[in-house]
């Protein structure tokens, strides 16, 4: 790669590549980030350049991300920090390698003419773990950040041709002048300037990606913020009362063994259990609360799985006077105040966390009009019935709709059910407005078919929420998809680490004497995710129930008091992620 004299902005290099498959740590990843210098006059679309490609187009490419640019200033500073002189046009991803138009210089929203087209700055460069991948260098990503060298994106904004040697001409100002560097700075590092923020999502040609991250940290910073766990760990509660509520599902009520008030949790919150020894050997399960939380207990409704050691314990063994381990109430799934209307919509024994939002609006003597939505099998699988109804009859402006998919004519008269399962006909019949805020919680599957139907009667998508009681969807930029497994236990001689539960998949391993949390996560095939890979992009925090673990290497920002962020942690000592 020859070395330019300094001189006005200038193309060195137009590099494409189109997308293939690579191999990378036993799987194979499809990515586009291979390019190569091609000759003459390129011609520059809307989405791309010719000849060019993306392997993930969630996070890459796109007519806000159509064309990469990287400076040769940064290629310099590249060969001098890793000690390489084997860096080509193209090694970093970029399509456009440049002269000159340095990220602390280039602003969001500046224009500049190149060949026969015009281009727009709209973002810089997406963490990912694939540059590093490219060159052979895992903390790449990382270190663009902190080096405060990432590189940028360009919009199309008209389409034309261009090649090497073509000058950069400055057409335009971004308004706000905030550089591709501070912008990459207010997403990826502490100690953001809130002005700073603020401006960011008043910049028009930012992409929407990047402006609603910036939304999103700006109310992070106000009340709705998260508040830290009541207690860290486990704490020992003592089972007051277990009652049967129906065919498979018995309530548990639960108390300070000293009689202490409780610290407060909200309804929609769950809480962590930790099985004593003897019971499913120390295994631990989440389950939501059941009820408007109060002083003095919280309770849970715990269904009796076929073949489940954890609920059959739970629920036909534990008696009154039995103590548990118990993680303090978590969870976002809570009703924000207003005074909108409200879908509380359930399956199963999805109604819990539903249930304690019931409660505590009833407690509130809230007049907001309340949809409350059930599907059951029957009368005899349908737990907390009249409990739900006598708080509905408490609210002025609620309605109750239960649907039985597998009861009697005479059952369902006596229920006043309907029959056969919740559809898109009968929510449009049900007049919901489409203002209404819908909460919903039941089998996965049950979730997706309601969301759909939600939205396609007029709810906004961003209104509508829902709670998954097992493991999130993973996500995992640019690998080519393999068939689903359960999680399980890792392939290969046990490890010699500190134990490393996932709650959510109900693993608890070894840990093996190297490697991160996240690659043991992949190891057992259970749900994460992830991005960077480096600390950077926070897309793989989680919540850590108890323990103490390291980062190698250290993240740019922690995240929040209680959350981990996998990628780069290993584990110090026992630790429980709700993963």
């Amino acid at each position: 790669m020859s070395t330019p004299a300094a001189g006005a902005s200038t193309v060195l290099s137009v590099n494409v590549g189109l997308p293939k498959d690579v191999r990378w740590q036993d799987r194979t990843v499809h990515t586009g980030v291979w390019k190569r210098p091609v000759p003459g006059r390129v011609m520059a679309r809307k989405l791309n350049l010719d000849g060019d490609g993306q392997g993930d187009t969630a996070g890459h490419g796109g007519e806000q991300r159509a064309v990469l640019v990287y400076q040769i200033e940064s290629y310099r500073h590249w060969q001098q920090h890793f000690d390489r002189a084997d860096l080509e046009y193209g090694s970093f991803g970029e399509n456009l390698t440049v002269q000159g138009l340095a990220d602390d210089e280039v602003c969001i929203g500046d224009r500049y003419h190149i060949g026969e087209a015009e281009f727009e700055v709209t973002q810089p460069r997406v963490t990912c773990y694939r540059v590093g991948l490219r060159l052979g260098e895992p903390e790449l990503p990382a270190l663009l950040v902190s080096h405060h060298r990432p590189g940028f994106y360009l919009r199309v904004v008209r389409e034309g041709h261009l090649q090497a040697g073509d000058q950069i001409v400055k057409t335009r100002t971004g308004p706000g002048s905030l550089t591709v560097a501070e912008t990459d700075a207010l997403l990826y590092l502490p100690n953001r300037d809130l002005d700073k923020l603020r401006l960011a999502t008043r910049i028009p040609a930012l992409s929407p990606g990047w402006q609603q991250s910036f939304r999103d940290l700006l109310a992070a910073r106000g009340p709705a913020e998260e508040p830290a766990p009541a207690w860290s760990g486990f704490r020992q509660l003592q089972v007051t009362d277990v009652i049967r509520e129906s065919e498979t599902v018995s309530a548990l009520y639960l108390a300070s063994p000293d009689g202490a008030r409780l610290p407060t949790a909200r309804a929609g919150q769950y809480l962590t259990l930790r099985m004593p020894d003897g019971a499913s050997a120390g295994a631990v399960r989440n389950y939501s609360l059941s009820s408007a939380p109060l002083p003095d207990h919280y309770r849970i409704s715990v269904k009796h799985e076929p073949h489940g050691t954890v609920s059959r314990y739970l629920t036909t063994d534990v008696e009154p006077g039995a103590m548990l381990d118990v993680a303090a109430p978590r969870g976002d799934f809570v009703v924000e105040d207003g005074d909108g209307s409200l879908v509380l919509v359930s399956a199963g024994i999805g109604l819990t966390p539903v249930l304690a939002m019931l409660h505590e609006l009833a407690r509130s003597r809230s007049t907001r009009e309340i949809w409350w939505l059930h599907s059951a099998r029957g009368p005899r699988q349908h737990p907390h019935a009249e409990e739900a109804r006598a708080l509905l009859r408490s609210l002025p402006q609620a309605r109750e709709y239960v649907f039985y998919t597998a009861a009697s004519r005479s059952e369902l008269l006596r229920a006043g059910a309907h029959a056969g399962r919740l559809s898109k006909e009968e929510l449009v019949a049900m007049a919901i407005p489409p203002e209404a805020t819908a909460y919903i919680c039941g089998p996965a599957s049950f979730m997706a078919q309601i969301s759909d139907a939600l939205a396609a009667v007029g709810i906004d998508p961003a209104r509508i929420r829902s709670e998954l009681f097992g493991a999130s969807p993973a996500l995992r930029p640019g690998l080519v998809s393999r068939a689903e497994r359960a999680p399980h236990q890792p392939a290969g001689p046990a490890g010699t680490g500190p134990m490393v539960t996932f709650v959510r998949s109900g693993l608890s391993i070894a840990a093996p004497a190297r490697g991160s949390l996240l690659e043991l996560a992949e190891a057992c095939d259970v749900p994460a995710r992830w991005s960077c890979r480096t600390g950077v992009c926070h897309n793989c925090v989680t919540t850590v129930l108890s323990g103490h673990f390291s980062y190698s290497p250290v993240p740019l920002e922690a995240p929040t008091e209680g959350k981990v962020l996998i990628c780069c942690a290993t584990a110090e000592t026992d630790v429980v992620l709700d993963l």
